[in-house]
Formats: C-alpha cells, sequence, structure tokens
C-alpha cells in the first residue's frame, strides 16, 4: 500500500504470494532544466498520492532484484539489487522525469522523457537484514539532486518474512553528526530553494598521508588485505591535495574468487573504490591485477557530489594469484586528467588470503631497483676502501724503502 503525501511503501510478492522485496521510503527531487528562453531554472519533484509499482522483480541467485516506481505525469524510479553468498546491495539508480509535465517544468525547452542513472549508490548489507537509514542522503547527476530519508529496505526476503536485524546506515550512527530529516513543512518549502551545492575545499597537505590498514571478510575469514596511504590529487580551479585519514575511513566491498572490490570511505566525503580481476597469463598460471578505479568527492554538509571520477581500463600491480603485491615508492594513478591517486607503502592481496596475513610479496619494479642498487652500492665502497688501502699500502713501502737506501 501506499500512504502519507510523498512516502511510499512497496511490499513486492512472488509466485506464493510471499514478500520478496519490501521498501518503504521518502525521495523527492530537484531538477536544473533549459527553459524556451535559453535561462535556467529549479524545479522540485515530489511524488504524488497516485504511485505503481509496475515491473518490480523479486530476483534470485542468478538474476538482479528491482524495486521500481511510477508517479505523476510520466515520472519513475528504480534500482536495482545484486547478492552475493552473504550480502546484497543496490548497484544502479535509474530516474526518468517527463518535461512534458508543465506543471513540473513550464516553459521547458527539452520536451520528453529524460533519464539518468547513478552507479553504486548502496554499501553491502549483510542477507536477512533490513537497511534502515532516517538520515537524509543525496546523489547529483546532470543536473538532478535526489534527496531520500526515512529508508527502510531488504532485498532477496528470505521464507516471505521481515527481518528484525537491521544494518544502519552510517549517518544513523551515534558517532555521526545528527542528521535531522525534512518534515512535510520542509519539503513544500524546498521548492523554491536551489540545492546545489558549494564546492568545498581542503588545505594542501605538506606530509605525505598516513598508512591505513584494511581487510574484507567473507563469513569468518579474512579475504583482501589492504595496506595503503592514499593522496588524491584534484584539478579544479586550482590544484588540489588531499589525503584519505585512515582513523575515519570505512572499508567494504566484495571478494570473490575472479573479482574482488575494496571500497573506502573517508567520513562520507571521499570515496574510493578499487577492483581488481584475475587473468590467465598462461596454461594453470594465473595472475590478479589492478582493473578499475572509482573516486567521488561529496560535499560534506549535504552529500551531493562535488566531483567523480572512473577509469576501468588499468592493467597495474599485478602479481601471481596466491601471492601479495608490493610498493613502498610512491605511484600514481591517473583516473582521469583532471584527478590523480598518488599511492604509498602499497601491499595488497585481493585473493586467496591464508590465516589472516599476507602471502610472499612481489615487488614493484621501483622497489627492485632500490634492492638492486643498494647492494652495488655496498660493493663498490668496500670495492673502493680496498684500493685506498692497497694504494696507501704501496705508498708506505716506497717510504720506507727510500729511507733504507738513505741510510
Amino acid at each position: 500500500g501506499f500512504f502519507q503525501s510523498y512516502a511510499v511503501e512497496v511490499d513486492v510478492k512472488d509466485a506464493s504470494n510471499a514478500t520478496c522485496l519490501y521498501a518503504q521510503w521518502m525521495m523527492k527531487f530537484s531538477i536544473k532544466y533549459e527553459t524556451n528562453s535559453s535561462d535556467y531554472k529549479n524545479a522540485t519533484l515530489n511524488l504524488s498520492s497516485s504511485v505503481t509499482h509496475n515491473g518490480s522483480v523479486c530476483g534470485n541467485d542468478t538474476q538482479a532484484a528491482l524495486l521500481a516506481v511510477q508517479f505523476g505525469e510520466g515520472h519513475s524510479w528504480s534500482i536495482n539489487f545484486t547478492k552475493n553468498n552473504e550480502t546484497y546491495q543496490g548497484d544502479f539508480i535509474t530516474f526518468t522525469y517527463n518535461t512534458n509535465d508543465t506543471a513540473v517544468f513550464p516553459d521547458a525547452k527539452r520536451k520528453g522523457p529524460i533519464t539518468i542513472v547513478v552507479k553504486g549508490t548502496m554499501h553491502p548489507v549483510q542477507l536477512n537484514n533490513v537497511f534502515v537509514c532516517h538520515s537524509t542522503a543525496s546523489f547529483e547527476a546532470e543536473n538532478v539532486t535526489q534527496i531520500f530519508w526515512n529508508v527502510t529496505v531488504q532485498a532477496f526476503v528470505q521464507n516471505g518474512t521481515i527481518s528484525k536485524k537491521e544494518s544502519r546506515c552510517r549517518a544513523d550512527t551515534p558517532t555521526s553528526a545528527p542528521t535531522v530529516p525534512p518534515t512535510i513543512a520542509n519539503v513544500t518549502t524546498a521548492s523554491t530553494t536551489t540545492l546545489s551545492p558549494a564546492p568545498t575545499t581542503a588545505p594542501k597537505p605538506v606530509e605525505n598521508p598516513d598508512t591505513g590498514n584494511y581487510s574484507l571478510k567473507s563469513g569468518n575469514k579474512t579475504c583482501l588485505l589492504a595496506t595503503v596511504g592514499l593522496q588524491l590529487n584534484v584539478s579544479q580551479d586550482k590544484p588540489l591535495l588531499i589525503n584519505v585519514n585512515p582513523k575515519t575511513t570505512i572499508a567494504d566491498g566484495t571478494c570473490g574468487n575472479t573479482t574482488a572490490t575494496l571500497k573506502l570511505n573517508d567520513g562520507n566525503s571521499t570515496l574510493i573504490g578499487f577492483t581488481f580481476v584475475v587473468k590467465n597469463t598462461s596454461a594453470g598460471v594465473q595472475k590478479f591485477y589492478l582493473k578499475e578505479v572509482n573516486v567521488t568527492l561529496l560535499n560534506r554538509l549535504n552529500g551531493s557530489v562535488i566531483s567523480s571520477a572512473d577509469n576501468n581500463n588499468f592493467s597495474k600491480w599485478d602479481a601471481y594469484l596466491g601471492s601479495s603485491y608490493m610498493c613502498r615508492k610512491e605511484q600514481t594513478l591517473e583516473v582521469n586528467e583532471d584527478l590523480q591517486i598518488h599511492t604509498f607503502n602499497l601491499w595488497i592481496q585481493p585473493f586467496l588470503v591464508k590465516e589472516n596475513k599476507f602471502s610472499t610479496a612481489e615487488e614493484c619494479f621501483a622497489d627492485s631497483d632500490l634492492n638492486f642498487l643498494i647492494p652495488i652500492a655496498v660493493g663498490m665502497a668496500l670495492g673502493f676502501l680496498i684500493i685506498l688501502v692497497f694504494i696507501s699500502y704501496i705508498i708506505g713501502r716506497r717510504k720506507s724503502r727510500t729511507g733504507y737506501q738513505s741510510v
């Protein structure tokens, strides 16, 4: 059923009429659009009293679950959920708004439905747990800000019964600053308010970042280990260096046999994702490597996106499967022309971790050069010292012989 203005509740049933997907939440949208006079206006789109959920799908081990709603004059919103053996997560939000709705978009220059997609919107949640987030969250993409609060959702419901176990969002935890969700009055007033965030700035760090220790678990076993110091180099109006603080950074992600993803969240302001894959180099020989990096910078005040970058064409940090990769020297990952990641004291093992310890490390070329040059330098110094001793000995013998002949 659906109740209360601006709120929606969806209870999706399977073929046996058992609940398989449940969600209850509140949301609204702030949309910047172009008018026929070539200027821009901000429109606020709220859920209407008439909401349907046609196209929602339960999902299973091989098919993603889909929560889809339709409302107003041709507007729709959906989120898909995928799962592994232990967790589920929201992967994509798809939002379509129709500028033919003249009540919301008066004098819009572009007519018809417009669709945007937001990737990676929800962290993994333990299976048979309900995800709850009363605090306000928002995502910004392509002139659209999506705002959510009072969210309760469970995908892949087991035995048709909504779980009593909760997984809370970080903003709801006592260690976070309290966030007051908008009331109905707030929502109504917000229709005249521009939600475009002012970019935040950070002072340029003087020192290299601190090294953090991160890990992921599959059940009770550690499946990924990482030790690294991270620094972002962002090119905006002026160059900006941002150090990732290990003390305020939370790690999550997924482990698999051929793919693993480490996601780091530094205080809900810096989000970094590293994706590793396994490749066959020859018959019976496998190596892993870093394939994809995603970076999102958020406004600390309202969670809106300041900057984002994605590169899925890396081929770095490779090592034989069952071993780890190490590089103590500074390395640079160029995500795009405006954002680079500098890594320090890197040690990573995304697969086949045993006894919660790193396996034998394959060192990067820079470290190998250093290890190779040190004994050479020491050998040269010893050789030079031996030569000096030998020359001093010769000179001393000559002086002694000259003195003897004089006598």
